[in-house]
């Protein structure tokens, strides 16, 4: 809806020369246009979808005041076109009495087109009612007009891109909802059993409070323009709820989907931690063994004491087991979690266990190796009837073969072998020298 310019010689010019005929035609050729974009105009407004969908809706809220202020302006703006239409008829009759207008005409013609001539009893401003029997000009009608229009079709356009906007994502996304629900029930995911369960309910109670409250009152849900514009229909649809509500439900379908997992890998995984804590058990048991023969064959040596089993974690398999037979899911996927890498730090402290308990009969395998290969190397020079050697392998050997062995005495009744035998073939070596 357009604003006409202004016309030569108007009452608001009073110092201009009253127009010609040519200039009084053109300017009724403008208003003709004015009038039926105006009309064309209101017409939209009357058939608007979003109209419809307003006049049939049980409003409230904000929509519900702001629609009935819009429906007052769209009441008013058929008063003042009605109003515009016969102004415009009246200038053109007293046009079309003569082809050649008189100047009487002509001034009379200029009052009606540009003077304040038009009376609309009780019309609205933009800005609010007018006085009773308040003039116009037509200009001023159309401004007033624009004004009523811009925020009337405003409301209309706003509720209208709300409602094209939620309501169908909210519906798709609660069709998503029951379909997660049905297959979280299969998993065990109900309320009252699992967070999950429970966030389920919430999201289909947060739904359905919002689709209500859309349907009931779209303008709550519409975010203005922040550019300023006053162009009507300027700004989006708020989906901020719908946003936390899509993002909650995609958080839930990743834990089905895990536990899901669980269910179709539960089998595998439980055979593996049997498996692992089988070989954790077995580490035990021959560590307790291995120290049992460490305390009968090595004298003098602190040797760590063995635990036995992790009872819990035992129970805990069994538990796990448990909740397989029983197809609870939801328990099973947190607790098959736990017990994998328990188990595995289980299996790893029994390997400690293991090596701290066979450390002192590691000691004398190395100290038996090294005393063996001292021995060939005395034998390869030649020198393993050496009385002195032969007295010292002899004791450091019966030290490292008898029960209990005193490792720190056989540590060093090799060593004192050692330096006997370095000490026996450096003169072999020189010799060796002095000869090439």
């Amino acid at each position: 809806m357009g604003v006409p310019g202004p016309f030569p010689g108007s009452p608001g010019r009073p110092d201009a020369p009253v127009p010609d005929r040519e200039e009084v035609d053109r300017a009724l050729e403008r208003l003709g246009a004015e009038y039926e974009a105006i009309e064309t105009s209101l017409l939209a407004l009357q058939d608007h979808a979003g109209r419809r969908l307003l006049e049939g809706a049980e409003l409230s809220g904000t929509t519900k005041e702001r629609w009935a202020a819009a429906e007052r302006s769209i009441t008013v703006l058929w008063s003042l076109f009605d109003a515009y239409t016969a102004a415009l008829e009246s200038a053109r009759e007293l046009r079309e009495r003569r082809r050649w207008p008189s100047a009487e005409d002509l001034a009379e013609l200029t009052e009606l087109l540009h003077g304040e001539g038009v009376t609309v009893p009780g019309a609205a401003a933009a800005d609010g009612p007018a006085r009773p029997g308040e003039r116009f000009s037509l200009e001023g009608l159309v401004a007033r007009m624009n004004g009523l229009y811009a925020r009337s079709l405003d409301v209309i356009v706003a509720a209208d891109a709300v409602w094209s906007a939620l309501p169908a994502r909210i519906d798709l996304l609660s069709a998503e909802l029951q379909r997660t629900r049905s297959l979280a029930h299969s998993v065990g995911v109900r309320p009252g059993e699992h967070p999950a369960g429970d966030d389920l309910e919430r999201i289909t109670e947060e739904l359905l409070r919002l689709r209500e409250r859309v349907i009931a009152d779209p303008l709550a849900f519409w975010v203005s323009s922040s550019t300023g514009s006053s162009a009507p229909g300027g700004g989006r649809p708020d989906t901020g709820r719908y946003d936390r509500a899509a993002r909650a439900l995609e958080d839930i379908r990743r834990e089905v989907a895990a536990v899901l997992d669980v269910r179709q890998d539960a089998e595998r995984r439980l055979m593996q931690l049997r498996d692992v804590l089988s070989r954790a058990d077995r580490t035990l048991t021959e560590a307790r063994q291995a120290r049992g023969e460490v305390l009968a064959k090595i004298a003098a040596s602190e040797v760590p004491a063995v635990s036995g089993p992790s009872t819990a974690l035992h129970e805990q398999l069994a538990a796990a087991a448990d909740y397989r037979r029983r197809a609870q899911w939801h328990r099973l996927s947190p607790l098959l979690d736990s017990l994998e890498e328990r188990a595995e730090d289980e299996l790893h402290r029994a390997r400690e266990s293991l090596t701290a308990v066979t450390a002192p009969l590691a000691v004398r395998a190395e100290l038996r190796g090294r005393l063996d290969a001292y021995r060939a190397k005395v034998a390869r020079h030649g020198m393993a009837a050496d009385p002195l050697l032969t007295e010292r392998y002899d004791l450091a050997r019966r030290m490292l073969w008898s029960a209990p062995c005193d490792l720190r005495a056989a540590e060093q009744a090799v060593w004192r072998y050692q330096q006997a035998a370095a000490e026996a073939l450096v003169p072999q070596q020189l010799e060796g020298r002095g000869e090439s």
